[in-house]
């Protein structure tokens, strides 16, 4: 059987506190001693018992076709090291897939890291460097219990791109 599909080239923005406030939250560095405020990350944990652990990935490189989702708590990534990563977003939806059209590539610097609201559809993180370290804050059983993907390759022959 003929598996053709189509690549579709999606755009990486730099990543500001505004332009991803659909998706989430930018935190960036503050001084020791700050008080908590709503630039701090407003997490939801409460579901289950969070897992913060650092995530290895390898030759990630910036394709896919699978976007996934988790509606019982927020997530939050970030690279170690200082090294600049990839994330495709889409908002939250109450249907099985996310809307086309919203989906947005970011490019992240490694001096801050991301909080995906809950129901965030989510790519990545993709990279071009052979590995790079994250940490990962979720939920223990995140992709067990509350791990829910869409496949752009089955639904719509297609794979993004990000550039």
């Amino acid at each position: 059987m003929n598996q053709e599909f189509t690549v579709k080239k999606l755009p990486a923005k730099l990543i500001t506190s505004e332009n991803f406030q659909a998706f989430g939250q930018l935190i960036t560095p503050v001084e020791d001693g700050k008080e908590f405020a709503r630039s701090d990350a407003q997490l939801n944990l409460k579901n289950g018992i969070p897992r913060f652990y650092i995530m290895q990935l390898k030759n990630r490189g910036r394709q896919f076709s699978k976007i996934t989702r988790h509606t019982q708590c927020t997530q939050c990534l970030g690279s170690l090291e200082g090294k600049e990563w990839l994330l495709a977003v889409a908002p939250p939806t109450l249907g099985k897939e996310p809307e086309f059209k919203k989906i947005t590539a970011f490019q992240i610097p490694g001096n801050c890291f991301i909080k995906l609201e809950t129901g965030t559809w989510h790519a990545g993180p993709y990279f071009d460097e052979d590995m790079i370290n994250f940490y990962n804050l979720e939920l223990s059983n995140t992709n067990l219990v509350d791990y829910f993907t869409h496949d752009f390759r089955k639904s719509h022959h297609l794979v993004w791109e990000i550039v």
